[in-house]
């Protein structure tokens, strides 16, 4: 889930900043230092939006640079369980679909893939529904949910599943919508 968050940190302001002002020093070093690192608690931080409030410097022995205690709000982006979510396929495996959702790649376990059983093409490096014919490759955007997140120090796992209704590639949701439809016409 995308959010924004206040953070209350210090930052460590890069001497080659400190002929700016300060709040846009501060926000440079932390968009420097932050933008694009994983945090176990709030995510993955996507860009620095805003320096609300910063202290009085301080400069510490041995360093050139200064230190500043900030409160800083970030757009960050968070996996949920139980999150319905839109992705890309990029990858097909043997055993699954590797799809990136936000700022992750998470993994389509092949069983979660689709209520049908399937059969891997390796040559094409596609995923065929074997009673649907149902196609899933690389490329393709995806509804999907999360089942499970795990975000460690160094590795996040996050797995899905597209077995539920209305969920897997878009292409297979609007044919779903239009069977519903036709379903509809028939009844009246």
């Amino acid at each position: 889930m995308f959010k924004l968050v206040e953070i209350r940190d210090v930052v460590r302001v890069d001497p080659r900043f400190l002929g700016k002002d300060v709040k846009e020093a501060i926000k440079q070093s932390l968009a420097e230092s932050l933008e694009g690192e994983v945090d176990q608690n709030v995510g993955a931080i996507l860009a620095i939006t805003d320096v609300k409030e910063f202290g009085e410097g301080e400069i510490r022995h041995g360093d050139a640079g200064v230190y500043f205690p900030v409160v800083y709000e970030a757009l960050v982006y968070k996996p949920e369980n139980n999150e319905v979510t839109l992705g890309e396929v990029i990858e097909i495996a043997e055993f699954g679909a590797f799809i990136r959702i936000g700022a992750f790649d998470a993994l389509c376990h092949i069983s979660q893939l689709m209520q049908d059983r399937v059969a891997y093409d390796r040559k094409n490096a596609i995923i065929v529904g074997r009673k649907t014919k149902r196609k899933l490759q690389e490329g393709d955007v995806v509804r999907c949910r999360i089942t499970g997140v795990s975000m460690g120090k160094t590795r996040q796992r996050i797995s899905l599943t597209m077995r539920q209704p209305f969920l897997g590639s878009l292409k297979w949701i609007e044919e779903e919508k239009r069977k519903l439809k036709e379903k509809e016409k028939k009844k009246k």
